[in-house]
């Protein structure tokens, strides 16, 4: 079986923050700008298939493909790392500092590789600036205006607004790194990440990363759309909400579920209790079975024992 018992899930999650937060800033750059421009690129994939089919839902089965390419790699996407670190940190197998340290260099990455892709994708979308009948430039200004502006006219609900979307899009995101974990085999590993990821896109909600190829694009095609705009009314409560989705939401919540008896001892056998069933006729299945028949039954343990073995 290539099914990985949660338990020993949370374990990877803790080594998997600790490797992140020993990357050097290169190493951090340059995952960071592949995974930025990667995420991207499937986003505008999402919208090409959107826009042909005329079915929104048919963008977000796509879109879990960027996604897929940057987990199956090991590039650095900050989102999914929110999860992870904070784990680390908490097992002091790093500190807040390299936490810290990452998660600026990851986004510094994530920007330079988002910006590259929008500059290339505007030229291409264009036609080198020569044409603007492309569906796609549409698109893009209004996603641009849409993830801003549209905040902004609603005030403080606005704002609150942005940062919920952005705490429920995270927990779904950091769901899918997770649940990569889940599975030692490729197939399995595409298959668990791809639900979680499906689920943010398809229901419009907020991730940093997206919003750092679709907002700068919309601005370079014409959308409504200035620098302050971004940063206030998307890049700060994004980043924020995306935070404690993934270290709330995904990292402590499932931390805190396997941890044995919340005493900071990793519990790497904890699985869910339809799983733990031993096999029938194993050596674990007889101890089990018989410990509960000498605890709950008087008399000789031996008889009952032989009997339990015998129908096993």
């Amino acid at each position: 079986m290539d099914y990985v018992k949660p338990g020993e899930v949370l374990q990877t999650m803790i080594d998997t923050g600790q490797a992140k937060s020993e990357l050097t800033r290169l190493q951090l750059l340059i995952r960071s700008g592949l995974a930025g421009a990667i995420l991207a690129c499937a986003t505008t994939l999402a919208m090409t298939a959107s826009g042909q089919t005329g079915i929104p839902m048919a963008g977000a089965i796509l879109f879990p493909v960027g996604f897929v390419i940057i987990v199956l790699l090991g590039l650095e996407l900050v989102t999914g790392s929110f999860a992870l670190i904070p784990l680390a940190v908490l097992e002091k197998k790093t500190s807040v500092s390299a936490m810290l340290e990452n998660y600026f260099w990851v986004i510094a990455g994530h920007l330079i590789g988002c910006g590259l892709y929008a500059l290339a994708y505007v030229f291409v979308a264009t036609k080198a600036g020569t044409d603007l009948s492309n569906p796609l430039i549409a698109t893009l200004v209004s996603a641009s205006e849409a993830k801003t502006t549209a905040y902004r006219a609603l005030g403080a609900g606005g704002m609150l607004l942005v940062f919920v979307k952005a705490v429920l899009c995270n927990w779904m995101v950091t769901l899918g790194a997770v649940m990569a974990m889940t599975s030692k085999s490729t197939g399995g590993k595409i298959l668990a990440m791809w639900l979680p990821i499906l689920v943010f896109f398809g229901q419009g909600f907020e991730h940093t990363v997206v919003n750092m190829f679709v907002i700068p694009a919309g601005m370079l095609l014409g959308a409504n759309v200035s620098g302050m705009d971004w940063l206030v009314w998307s890049g700060i409560p994004v980043l924020l909400g995306n935070f404690v989705g993934g270290a709330l939401l995904t990292g402590l919540l499932l931390y805190w579920s396997y941890n044995s008896r919340g005493q900071g001892k990793l519990a790497p056998n904890a699985e869910p209790a339809f799983l733990s069933a031993p096999a029938k006729g194993s050596a674990a299945s007889v101890v089990s079975v018989s410990a509960i028949a000498g605890g709950a039954v008087s008399g000789p343990a031996e008889p009952i024992r032989t009997a339990l073995e015998k129908s096993l």
